[in-house]
């Protein structure tokens, strides 16, 4: 990934932009804090293949987690088979934003903006190669989807991350109220099927929570 591959309009929609060009000093800040950001992060990325059961009444059986969530169910029709991915941006993000919350509130805000683009053009970027890499073996992925989306339990969100033995091979963990340490990760899963399917559609768009603010 190169800094300049990060939508610098996903940043803007982060910090509240709708349809709004930024003023010169917001579009500095965050060509400032994009190039701090991209020496402060340590990009690294998990992924493991398990067998996929779909039952009645939208229970599914990923092999690492049990689940009943009608738009995930929806999401991996025809699938027999699901990615567990996960990726973060490192704790050198973290610490830099937490350094500019104590110095200066306004950079901080667009350090969280950026960095959420960072992450979100990251998992995009290796999403890509292994969609390449299972397409040659003629298996099609469906978009990522991660707990938390629609109806998919955000409690499902430890059992990707066991499953990966995230903490141990990319510092990933879990805080008591499910939110992942470092903040800038992602967990995911993305159906595998010999059925060709083609669709880009991103969180935004899976997501029915359709009140909110950051809603593309």
């Amino acid at each position: 990934m190169d800094i300049q591959d990060v939508d610098r309009r996903e940043v803007l929609r982060y910090l509240g932009y709708r349809g709004q060009e930024a003023d010169g000093a917001v579009a500095a800040m965050v060509e400032q804090s994009m190039a701090e950001l991209w020496e402060a992060a340590t990009p690294r990325h998990l992924y493991r293949e398990y067998p996929l059961s779909l039952g009645e009444d939208y229970r599914i059986d990923g092999g690492c987690f049990e689940a009943r969530s009608r738009n995930l169910w929806g999401n991996l029709k025809d699938c027999d088979q699901i990615i567990v991915f996960a990726a973060t941006l490192g704790c050198g993000a973290d610490h830099l934003i937490q350094k500019y919350s104590r110095l200066q509130m306004s950079r901080a805000v667009v350090m969280q903006a950026a960095a959420a683009a960072m992450i979100e053009e990251y998992c995009d970027q290796v999403c890509t190669v292994i969609k390449s890499e299972y397409e040659a073996k003629g298996r099609y992925l469906r978009p990522r989807f991660s707990p938390g989306y629609g109806d998919f339990p955000l409690e499902c969100q430890g059992m990707l991350l066991e499953a990966l033995e995230a903490g141990k091979r990319i510092g990933i963990k879990l805080t008591d109220s499910l939110l992942m340490m470092p903040s800038k990760s992602v967990s995911a899963v993305m159906g595998a099927s010999r059925k060709p399917y083609r669709c880009d559609v991103k969180g935004c768009e899976a997501c029915a929570k359709t009140d909110c603010p950051y809603r593309r």
